[in-house]
């Protein structure tokens, strides 16, 4: 970066949460992280002052500068310093205290995964009150389980809450700014749930989440404005008006605070809650439907190529915000192309099990009948 005139700060190791926050003293913030991916897919996010990723528009300047010819070195002349930027945590400590005056003596596990957040989750929690347990917290460059806070991954997190007696469990992904948890029953608790309690908890109106939301979501009287899937679109959308953003991956944003993903706020803010009242009452009151998620490895069908066996369906109306997602009243089926991987994903939810299934089944053997066809007609077996 100093090669190119520019000067800047090494934060060292830190949440992208925490590093989104201290952007807004810079020009942009950049993130080396793989986040709640393997390590492997270590990578670089490109961070905006205000918390928010870089949109497609930034995107596509910054692919075609790598893929064109790179710009020369700036001068000696006008190469600038290079600094070491101290007290970010604790900035970003005193900012999410500041929304929580009083103290909050409840015990929490907490799982880092041993990803960025190992230390400041549990001194956030320790200063507001908590009694802390912590597991897998500490810095070894290992990761002891998946980065990804899902339900399979997080056994340990579920079993020591439970055993330990403890109000409720929170787990991070690798670069924290997912939070996932688990009540004081020792249950996993889902996204689309969380969505619903945090946005209660910051007495929102009008949230933002993604088209892969469950439809209860829908059913709560909030205004719902739903973009594709990715925390990215989510911040996109805040820009314009929203109290509060969310997906059920994990990621919640809250733009009073920073349009980045923020865990380790939203791990304050679930304390509090708890603080209040059991978690596991305010869970069970929420209404929940049979959902189905899953995907099919496929380089060969575009979703394009589905819509007219999905249509055959007759679904009561077709979004196309994020590949396809047909709405039947008693139900919806979403079908899109991974982002990541060569997959089509699939989910499917109804107010029936029955019901969930069919559509899940419907949406694998079209995909399946249409790369059948494909191979039939170029020859390949």
């Amino acid at each position: 970066m100093l090669a190119s005139g520019t000067s800047c700060c090494d934060g060292g190791i830190l949440p992208t949460p925490t590093l989104a926050f201290a952007a807004r003293k810079f020009q942009a913030g950049v993130m080396i992280t793989a986040s709640h991916n393997p390590p492997q897919y270590n990578g670089i996010k490109l961070l905006n002052p205000d918390g928010s990723a870089f949109d497609s528009a930034q995107r596509g300047e910054v692919e075609e500068l790598v893929l064109g010819d790179l710009a020369a070195a700036a001068p000696w002349s006008e190469m600038k310093n290079s600094n070491v930027l101290n007290g970010t945590t604790g900035e970003h400590v005193e900012r999410i205290l500041g929304d929580f005056p009083g103290s909050l003596k409840l015990k929490v596990v907490v799982d880092s995964g041993c990803g960025a957040a190992y230390h400041i989750t549990p001194y956030l929690l320790t200063r507001l009150g908590c009694d802390v347990v912590t597991m897998n917290c500490y810095p070894t460059g290992f990761f002891p389980r998946n980065a990804e806070p899902t339900e399979a991954n997080l056994e340990n997190l579920i079993l020591a809450t439970r055993e330990s007696g403890a109000d409720l469990g929170i787990a991070h992904d690798g670069d924290a700014d997912r939070m996932m948890a688990v009540d004081e029953r020792g249950r996993f608790i889902s996204g689309d749930k969380l969505i619903i309690l945090l946005a209660r908890e910051l007495g929102a109106k009008e949230i933002v989440t993604t088209v892969d939301a469950s439809m209860m979501i829908d059913e709560m009287g909030f205004k719902v404005t739903r973009t594709r899937v990715g925390d990215t679109h989510v911040s996109q959308e805040l820009k314009g008006g929203g109290d509060f953003g969310g997906e059920p991956s994990g990621n919640w944003v809250f733009p009073n605070l920073s349009l980045c993903p923020d865990g380790i706020y939203a791990a304050a803010r679930l304390v509090a809650i708890a603080s209040r009242q059991e978690l596991s009452p305010l869970i069970d009151e929420i209404s929940s439907y049979p959902m189905l998620r899953g995907s099919v490895s496929s380089e060969e069908v575009a979703t394009s190529e589905l819509e007219p066996r999905f249509m055959a369906m007759k679904p009561l109306s077709v979004s196309t915000v994020d590949g396809i997602k047909l709405d039947f009243g008693d139900g919806w089926l979403l079908v899109r192309a991974s982002g990541t991987e060569p997959k089509i994903r699939i989910t499917a939810e109804a107010k029936s099990q029955a019901r969930a299934h069919e559509l899940y089944g419907s949406a694998v053997r079209a995909i399946k009948d249409c790369m059948t066809n494909r191979r039939g007609k170029s020859g390949k077996k």
